[in-house]
Parts: C-alpha cells; structure tokens; sequence
C-alpha cells in the first residue's frame, strides 16, 4: 500500500527544527511492507495545508501527518481537517481522563487550552494517545485512510508503534515479504564503490534494490528484497549477500547494522576494556559518538580535549620540545596523546587526534585537512596520517570516523586502513 507523510509546521520550513519524523516512520512502514511514496513539509497555513491532503489523498491510499495539533493558536491542523471531512467537534470524556491522568502523574495543573485538547472530530476514529495530551484521529474516505498525530517525536512513536502501525497491518493484509541487509564498508569513495559494483548492480532482479548511504570515511550499503514468500525473499537474498561478500573482500567493516562506535563497544563489553579520548580536531565529537550509544557507561572513561598545546602539556604529558620540533600535527604528538589519555583517565586504550581542521591554519607542509590520528592499547600505539578536504565540518566528522575506525581494527589485531600520507 502506498503512503503518504506530511509534516506541518513553520518551523520545519525555516529550519529550525529538523524533520527526523518522516525518516523514522518511513522505516517502520517500509519493513511492514507499506511504501512510501512521497513526503511534503507545510507551514500552519490553512490553505497550503488543505492543497498538500488533496494532493496526498490523490496518489496515496494512507495519509499520515505529524504536528499542529497542539494546545496553541499556531496548531491548526485538527481545524482544518473538520473543515476538510465536513465535520464538527464534540467533548471526549476518554480523551479528557487521559489529560488529567497525564497532568496528575506530573504534578501539574490542567489549563483551559489543554482542556480543549478533548474536542475531537465527529467523524474521526479517536486514537488516546497514552505519550501525550492530544489524541490522534483516524479519517476515512473513499477507501483511503488520513490520520493525524502530535509532532512531538516520542508521541508520535508510540501512536505509530502501538496504535496505527497494527491498525494499518489489520486492515491492510501484506502479501509482499520484505528482507533488509546491511553491509558497512570502508576503504572506498561513493563512486569508486559504485564502479566497482556496477556489473553487481546492473545484474540484480527488478525485485532487488542497492541503496548507497555514505558517511564521511565509511558507506553503508542496503540490500532490499521484495518477493513473494519469505523463503523466497531469504533464498534471494542469500544469493546475493555471497555476491557482494566476494566482490568486497577485504572491505567489509560489519554486516551488521551497527555503527563503528556500537561495535567497539560490544567488544570492550565483551574484553571488560574502557576507553577514552584526546582530542584536539575533533574537540570532543569522539567522545560524543561513543556515549551516544546506550551502555557506553561500562566502557568509556572520559575525554580531554586538548585543543591547546598547553593543555596537550600539562594534562596529557607531551614534550614541549616535541611539539616545537616536529608541530602538534605530528605522529610524536598524537601518539603522546593517546598513551597520555590512557595515563591520565585510567583506562585500558584510547584515540586521539591533532589536525588543522580548516577552512585556515595550514600551510604547505601540513595543508588544511591534514589530520594525525592514534589508538593505543595499553602501551602499544599506532598512528596514521590522513588528508582530507579543507571544509571543516567534513575533517572533523571524517576524523572521528577514521578514529573509530582504527581503534576497532586495533582492539580485531587488523591494521589500519585509507592510509593517505606517505
């Protein structure tokens, strides 16, 4: 069944929130066998609203919107949908006992505005909403389906997850079986990756889809399977994860969803080792990455973000004399700073980084983009350089990632990879 998104709010539109809505339920119906054929962002104005549902309800048998269904005078959605479906308002007792029980659990005073959240549509199915105050509202017409729900992300999660996404699987019964592989690879760019899989690629059944995800310093590539048995969709699938695998030799990171940092992680879990950082470049994003993996409180120390040669002195131990002979950007540095880490947060390896992350600071020696990254692991240490653009925002993501990457090759005894300075 094909399906509709819209997002609304102005606030979407001027960039000041970022639509992760859209991106989170298009995974969900995608791997329930719902697809998703468009997505439409619109501002709290009553008419852009209305033209963007005639558009929706004329491609797509379900319509699912996100936001303007809040207490205030911007949130105009459930309005305009009464306008829409020709229906009035009436109280809800159901919907009102789930704001107070929601405001008494908190501690807090219900307002007129928030009793007004209990004014549900006539002619809509009232969804409670057990996340928040405002209800989601099921509308049909004509055989398709419209419903509405908060903006607020974890609400509209658990509408979808416990109330609409079984609705719609009730009522519309898949006979697609859909199967979703992963595969992380580094050592490639996008292009040469595609080059190199393009016999691959061209050869694939029309049921087969390769999508290319890249990051900076990795690709993750997705293998989609629609058929029509599971064993069918498994049998395919199979054939070709043995394809990719003989054309990738050597490149495969993971052929499990899994980023680098959730990989270190379940190794360190699994070694009963922690880690922790020295960075200068990448002031800390290292360190971000790791601890926004759940768990990571069992293996991650902390982090000293070095950006000053003062700083790399005095609390991570590099030489002076180092620093004035060879540069911060320099194989002594960086590897004085990974021991120094280990030394000085207690823990059993670690990654650094000192490089000029741009867009000025270098010189022809150590252009923008040159980056020195070490792992350590006890006293032992490795370290690479690397040189990549001169946007800013692009070395520091990309060194985080090759720093990532190659204390994970070191915790699996691999060598590190993408060796760019020789």
């Amino acid at each position: 069944m094909n399906v509709e998104i819209i997002t609304i709010g102005d606030e979407l539109l001027i960039g000041q929130v970022v639509d992760t809505n859209s991106a989170w339920m298009g995974q969900q119906l995608e791997s329930e066998g719902f697809r998703v054929i468009w997505k439409t962002a619109v501002g709290d104005v009553e008419e852009d609203m209305v033209t963007a549902i005639d558009d929706a309800m004329s491609r797509a048998q379900i319509v699912l919107i996100t936001g303007g269904i809040g207490p205030t005078k911007d949130d105009i959605t459930r309005k305009t949908l009464c306008k829409y479906f020709d229906s009035g308002l009436h109280f809800s007792d159901e919907v009102y006992q789930n704001i107070e029980e929601i405001f008494n659990r908190n501690g807090r005073v219900m307002n007129e505005l928030t009793r007004n959240q209990a004014m549900v549509p006539d002619k809509a199915i009232v969804i409670q909403n057990r996340a928040g105050t405002a209800p989601s509202t099921w509308f049909e017409r004509n055989g398709k389906i419209l419903v509405s729900m908060p903006g607020v992300p974890y609400e509209m999660k658990w509408l979808i997850s416990n109330e609409v996404l079984p609705r719609l699987k009730k009522q519309f019964k898949q006979d697609i079986h859909i199967l979703h592989h992963t595969i992380w690879v580094n050592g490639f760019t996008e292009s040469m990756l595609a080059i190199h899989l393009e016999e691959f690629e061209n050869a694939l059944p029309a049921n087969v889809k390769l999508a290319y995800l890249p990051q900076p310093g990795l690709i993750r590539l997705r293998l989609t399977i629609h058929a029509n048995s599971e064993i069918e969709a498994k049998n395919m699938l199979n054939n070709q994860q043995r394809k990719m695998r003989e054309l990738l030799q050597g490149h495969i990171l993971t052929e499990e969803d899994k980023a680098p940092d959730e990989l270190i992680g379940a190794i360190l879990k699994e070694k009963q080792l922690t880690v922790g950082t020295a960075e200068s470049c990448t002031g800390g994003r290292i360190a971000s990455i790791i601890t926004s993996t759940p768990g990571c409180s069992t293996y991650f120390s902390g982090s000293i973000v070095s950006y000053s040669n003062t700083v790399k002195e005095n609390l991570l131990g590099v030489h002076p004399e180092d620093i004035k002979k060879h540069g911060a950007v320099s194989r002594e540095v960086v590897e004085q700073m990974a021991l120094g880490a280990i030394k000085q947060l207690g823990c059993d390896c670690s990654v650094a980084t000192s490089g000029i992350a741009g867009p000025d600071g270098g010189t022809p020696d150590k252009p923008v983009g040159t980056v020195w990254i070490a792992a350590a692991i006890g006293s032992e240490v490795v370290s690479e350089c690397y040189r990549f653009s001169s946007i800013r925002e692009q070395n520091i993501l990309r060194s985080s990632n090759m720093a990532l990457l190659m204390l994970l090759n070191l915790l699996k005894k691999q060598d590190p990879q993408d060796k760019v300075c020789r």
